[in-house]
């Protein structure tokens, strides 16, 4: 580590931790969050869907094999889940300065200094993690060298900060399908482009004519779906045609919203790889991965539409469709890296009717 400055975390309500730097070394604020995964940091911290947060990470191992080599693939950064470190702050029980794996090409205290985003160490997680849990989420800030003001990221669209400016095109299938960037995960790219087909990702407020693609993506991303009206307004006409429509996370709750239900902010929202979700209807029961701090109301549904999967812990609902025409959505993510993939068959059943569709 080449930072070991002593730190200050101040939560809202007032409570205090002290840490060390082992990253940037500027001060920083946000909405305070908590993963539970036990793998996949790189892919976490470079998540669009957690622009303007603190991360706190419950795992105590953190850092154990270092950050990987950045190879092109598809023009696609991989295996990350964008260009550059996304969070605001990363806030770690221990961490493992001596990394070891096959393609570590450099420790996470180096990549959190090459981004300016601050890393603390030496926190009580499970301390933090409970009071999150039991108040709910919360802003924070990381003190490091100077006091900073609080900073509530649901009030900004910050999913215009992630989105791509230009239309980028991936791939060269026959089948055109156009993902609406609000902050899309790479991987949701190469699920598609891998599949056969031609991808035109553009940004989160781009207009266009639903019948010029044959199937339409609607990508997670950051913030409340409610900040995002123009896209909630080009949604609303795309589910008035018949262009197949996935939503995945934001994309979800914004198709919700285009449809006249509501969404609301959870307590501390879902972010974790072990969260297990039902397919409504049936007896089939899926280990996802999530990020999200908002859900869709499924008493709010219109009567065309009903509820696709459930949460399990806590009932949330975890995606929609329409009865008749090709709709679909989920809370979850199927293009989950670094897993489980247990869901990505949810392409193939996009897809599938995306072919129907162009038969």
């Amino acid at each position: 580590m080449t930072h070991r400055k002593n730190v200050k975390i101040l939560l809202e309500d007032g409570h205090e931790f002290n840490g060390f730097s082992f990253g940037g070394t500027d001060s920083a604020a946000g909405e305070v969050v908590f993963n539970t995964s036990m793998t996949g940091y790189p892919e976490n911290l470079t998540d669009p869907s957690y622009k303007g947060q603190i991360l706190v990470a419950t795992y105590p191992l953190i850092g154990n094999y270092g950050v990987p080599e950045v190879p092109v693939e598809s023009g696609l950064f991989s295996p990350f889940e964008s260009g550059k470190v996304q969070i605001s702050g990363l806030i770690i029980s221990d961490y493992s300065s001596k990394y070891s794996h096959w393609n570590a090409a450099k420790s996470l205290s180096d990549w959190l200094t090459e981004h300016n985003i601050p890393g603390v160490c030496g926190v009580d997680t499970r301390k933090l993690t409970r009071i999150i849990r039991e108040k709910g989420t919360m802003l924070g800030k990381i003190i490091i060298d100077r006091d900073i003001a609080f900073y509530d990221p649901n009030k900004d669209n910050i999913v215009s900060q992630v989105s791509i400016n230009n239309r980028q095109i991936y791939g060269d299938g026959r089948i055109r399908i156009l993902l609406i960037d609000f902050g899309a995960k790479n991987n949701i790219i190469r699920c598609l482009v891998k599949r056969g087909t031609t991808v035109y990702r553009v940004p989160w407020d781009f207009r266009f004519d639903p019948a010029d693609f044959d199937g339409i993506v609607l990508s997670n991303g950051p913030g409340d779906p409610k900040m995002c009206r123009e896209t909630i307004d080009t949604t609303r006409k795309i589910i008035q045609g018949d262009t197949p429509t996935f939503g995945i996370c934001l994309g979800s709750q914004i198709m919700a919203l285009a449809a006249g239900a509501d969404t609301y902010k959870l307590k501390y929202g879902h972010r974790s790889q072990n969260q297990p979700v039902l397919m409504t209807g049936t007896n089939r029961c899926f280990i996802t991965s999530q990020n999200h701090g908002y859900a869709v109301n499924p008493d709010t549904l219109p009567a065309d539409w009903t509820s696709f999967f459930v949460n399990l812990n806590d009932n949330t609902c975890e995606g929609i469709r329409h009865k008749y025409k090709p709709f679909l959505s989920v809370q979850f993510h199927p293009e989950a890296s670094a897993g489980p993939v247990d869901t990505e068959f949810l392409f193939d059943d996009f897809l599938d009717m995306v072919k129907q569709k162009t038969r």
